[in-house]
């Protein structure tokens, strides 16, 4: 998007940061950023809500400086910049309304305590196993059932003289299986119970995306047994070592 200007394009991750699309629906060639100067130009994306406004504003310029050439096509570019830049945000802004109004209605839900309660499934993805299983777990009569859904439940491939071999359902509910793999993603990192899990499953000589399934296939298990039972996800603090002597 920036190819006219490559060193205002290596200075920002323009996929996570808002700033630097805020920065190009106004300042988008080296020119016109030398001229605002620093001051002026964090000013500017302060009063627009932009954080670290001194920071951006310091990059920003820095990168105009070290530009010393001028494209051809400089100036209808930096146009087409400008308005995908807008288009982009308004996009952002759209997707956190919708977000908005799906963690709204999923909070409603009966189980929504309960899949809140364990690491890994924020409002979205909580609202997405809702929609995969429809809300009702009594329609699986064992979390074997569950998991054979979620194609977390592997099935033997056995031909001829070979046995034990075992792989993925070919049928199964992908986006169910996204909701416990993305959500064991996430508590492989922040919960203490999941992460111990994980590298019990790395120690015994399995990858990364083998932990993460087993670890996917034991958080579904719980998961089923608490909306089962009624109950929220309760972390247990491992017991203190025993004194010796």
């Amino acid at each position: 998007m920036l190819e006219y200007f490559p060193a205002l394009e290596h200075a920002f991750d323009y996929k996570t940061s808002k700033a630097a699309l805020v920065l190009l629906t106004q300042y988008r060639t080296p020119a016109i950023l030398q001229r605002v100067g620093k001051n002026r130009l964090a000013t500017w994306l302060k009063n627009r809500k932009v954080r670290n406004s001194q920071l951006v504003a310091s990059t920003a310029v820095e990168a105009a400086v070290a530009q010393h050439t001028v494209v051809t096509g400089e100036k209808l570019t930096a146009t087409v910049v400008t308005k995908l830049a807008r288009e982009v945000i308004a996009l952002d802004e759209e997707i956190a309304e919708t977000d908005a109004l799906i963690e709204d209605r999923f909070r409603d839900h009966p189980h929504a305590e309960v899949i809140l309660s364990m690491s890994g499934p924020g409002p979205v993805l909580g609202a997405e196993f809702i929609a995969c299983t429809g809300g009702d777990l009594s329609v699986f009569a064992s979390a074997d059932r569950l998991a054979g859904a979620a194609g977390l439940a592997p099935v033997p491939k056995d031909s001829g003289r070979t046995s034990g071999n075992m792989r993925r359902p070919g049928r199964c509910c992908r986006d169910l299986l996204r909701v416990f793999y993305m959500s064991a993603t996430v508590a492989a990192r922040s919960c203490p119970v999941s992460r111990a899990f994980y590298e019990r499953k790395r120690a015994e000589g399995k990858g990364h995306k083998q932990a993460i399934i087993a670890l996917a296939r034991r958080r579904l298990n719980v998961l089923r047994a608490l909306i089962r039972d009624g109950r929220t996800f309760e972390l247990t603090a491992p017991e203190p070592p025993v004194a010796l002597g």
